[in-house]
């Protein structure tokens, strides 16, 4: 379990103070009290604060160490307690319930050999390598031995042992990939095991007390994952749940799953025929189907009209190019493991992960002036990198996919007008889909960097003064920047409070330098152009996967592959149906018709499953008087209205106002 940030108790002053006799100093809550040489932390709790069952801690800091409760404190210090209320209270609640689930398991399937187990976001899991395939079916059983090991109140009991006592134990127990860890451990480190109830894991903690601190948990899903995330390694089976501290957070959980659930763009994705995922053509690669290509052609047109009102010029660039040009961009020393790479006549080429090479190109196809600058190309263009299987999930992460990617070249002197300019336009497109976002600045990673120093320390403060004037809070993300920048991340919040990296501007002073790109100043003399990579709505087909979810497959007029559906009510009706289409498909609306031989209500439902916006209902009376009756996909009725008024409304409900 990883370690949390330490958040200290009030007073920063050094604890010092006799190490002899039978008192030590320890600093708690705020006050310096004298106790008794191996008092645990458990105890100083009960003596000092004796909180309540619901405060009542499940670990604590030792001088910014976690440690259990049972921990004995030898020598001066200052402790601050970690109930369950608190992010890392409630990560450590979560894996002691992965133990008792894992305890729960070897019980019930005898063979069952366990890999690791840790507290997630929301959750944990283990993963198993079992001859026995576990389904959904396996959770009651599971679930309820679990809660007799809870119960039962064991113990958790911590025994620090060396490396060769602990492949003794985990030898003898046949417990392969524990001996795998082991091993590579370094020759005499102390290793911590944890039992309960006659059950081991290796696992460095803390744990709450005893099983009994434990009990509102729900195990709720099953998948396979490669030991250690490598497919040439075996397929396990991980069986993921949710633990918390309350019966209640836990019921607000699952309502919230449910709700997502009912939001799965996956789901929503096959429901309203909008695009496959077929492992007949490849894991991760999309196929869209009608309705799922005109939604996206519908966002890719308004994003281009966006970005011509904006200055920018439309570009493309082939999806293979040369090996020379990769190594040249350092893409092949910092990215490969990314990339796909085949032959051609001889010649190695390398399939595009990002769009920034071609743009180099064509601004480099002339000799450039400052009155030029800045010039802004765009393109919507297809790139291909190697995801692993195992991260692969709908929509959201793909191996082949569109960006709105765009590549900006400027002088010093523009440079924060253009970033700024970005920024804005970012905080444009957000309002228009109602999305609340956060900001973080991303710096220079540790390894795998190309630019001298200076480069990044320039591009960083550029970056940051843009920031700080845009007034939008952000936060720093150490280490986290492209291999040739750093970056401004934006984050959106859906509907649902998760959130997603979309947008992205990132500050280049080193391409520009490796690719030997130039413009003649106001001096006359060749002079570096600064580079900036951005997307706005990033990743099409996430950004449509996260908009299927937050709209609940119900877009807005505008967005709706089909906006309007017309409905006969017997076959009397069906060619005036017929010519309403035609009418509204001249007018630009997208409209289909349901003039099948069937009920009204039957319809209506598919419509509805289907939540296209208008279902226009047409009878003798709509027919005579050349009229149509809209429901709404909530269910409201319009009463008839002629359809040059229905046309006028849908036009109206599909303008979208975007500031430039």
């Amino acid at each position: 379990m990883e370690k949390g940030q330490y958040a200290g108790t009030p007073g920063n002053e050094n604890i010092s103070g006799s190490k002899t006799g039978d008192s030590i100093t320890v600093r708690i809550d705020g006050r310096v009290e004298r106790v008794r040489r191996g008092i645990t932390v458990e105890e100083l709790n009960r003596q000092f604060l004796n909180d309540a069952d619901e405060k009542k801690p499940v670990s604590a800091r030792l001088n910014g160490e976690l440690v259990d409760l049972s921990h004995s404190i030898d020598e001066d210090g200052e402790v601050a307690f970690i109930d369950p209320s608190q992010p890392e209270g409630l990560e450590i609640l979560r894996h002691s319930t992965s133990h008792v689930m894992a305890h729960a398991v070897q019980e019930l399937f005898p063979g069952t050999k366990v890999t690791i187990g840790p507290a997630i976001d929301n959750g944990f899991y283990y993963d198993f390598d079992s001859d026995h395939t576990f389904t959904p079916d396996d959770f009651d059983g599971i679930e309820r031995r679990m809660r007799e090991i809870i119960a039962a109140d064991h113990p958790f009991v911590r025994r620090e042992v060396t490396r060769e006592e602990a492949l003794e134990i985990f030898s003898r127990q046949g417990e392969d990939y524990k001996v795998e860890l082991i091993e590579e451990l370094p020759e005499g480190e102390t290793i911590s095991i944890y039992e309960e109830g006659g059950w081991v894991d290796l696992c460095r903690g803390p744990h709450v007390t005893s099983t009994g601190r434990l009990g509102h948990f729900r195990l709720i899903n099953i998948s396979g994952n490669y030991w250690r995330g490598d497919a040439r390694n075996k397929m396990l089976q991980r069986i993921t749940g949710t633990a918390f501290s309350s019966q209640d957070d836990l019921e607000k959980y699952l309502q919230w799953l449910e709700e997502a659930k009912q939001r799965d763009h996956r789901r929503l994705g096959r429901q309203l025929d909008l695009f496959q995922i077929n492992e007949e053509a490849g894991a991760g690669l999309i196929i869209w189907h009608p309705k799922g290509a005109l939604l996206r052609t519908i966002l890719e047109d308004f994003e281009r009209r966006e970005h011509l009102k904006r200055g920018y010029k439309i570009v493309m660039g082939p999806q293979l190019l040369k090996m020379d040009m990769w190594k040249r961009s350092g893409h092949y020393d910092n990215y490969r493991e990314s990339m796909y790479f085949t032959e051609v006549e001889g010649q190695q080429y390398g399939l595009k992960p990002m769009n920034c090479l071609s743009h180099m190109l064509i601004y480099k196809s002339k000799m450039r002036s400052y009155r030029e600058l800045p010039l802004r190309y765009f393109e919507l263009g297809i790139v291909n990198r190697h995801e692993r299987s195992g991260v692969l999930h709908g929509l959201v992460r793909v191996r082949q996919f569109t960006q709105d990617d765009a590549h900006l070249f400027c002088t010093p002197s523009q440079l924060a007008d253009e970033i700024t300019r970005i920024i804005q336009f970012v905080a444009d497109m957000m309002k228009v889909f109602d999305f609340s976002y956060e900001m973080e600045l991303s710096t220079k990673p540790e390894e795998k960097t190309i630019g001298t120093h200076l480069d990044w320390e320039q591009a960083t403060a550029a970056l940051q003064r843009c920031l700080e004037k845009s007034g939008q809070p952000y936060t720093i993300n150490e280490g986290e920047g492209a291999f040739y920048g750093p970056k401004i991340d934006v984050k959106l919040r859906d509907v649902l409070d998760r959130q997603w990296q979309c947008a992205t501007i990132q500050c280049d002073f080193a391409m520009p330098e490796r690719f030997d790109l130039t413009y003649i100043g106001e001096d006359g003399q060749r002079h570096r152009p600064i580079m900036l990579h951005r997307v706005i709505l990033g990743s099409m087909e996430r950004f449509i996967g996260i908009l299927i979810e937050q709209y609940k497959g119900a877009f807005p007029v505008w967005l709706a592959p089909v906006q309007a559906i017309v409905m006969n009510i017997t076959d009397a009706q069906r060619e005036y149906a017929l010519q309403v289409e035609q009418q509204l498909l001249m007018e630009g609306i997208r409209i289909e018709s349901d003039v099948r031989n069937e009920k009204l209500g039957l319809k209506i439902r598919e419509a509805q499953l289907q939540k296209i916006p208008y279902m226009l209902v047409v009878g003798n009376q709509e027919m005579k008087q050349g009229s149509v009756s809209p429901r709404l996909r909530d269910g409201s009725n319009l009463g008839p209205i002629s359809v040059e008024q229905l046309i006028a409304r849908i036009r109206e409900e599909s303008r979208v106002e975007v500031s430039a």
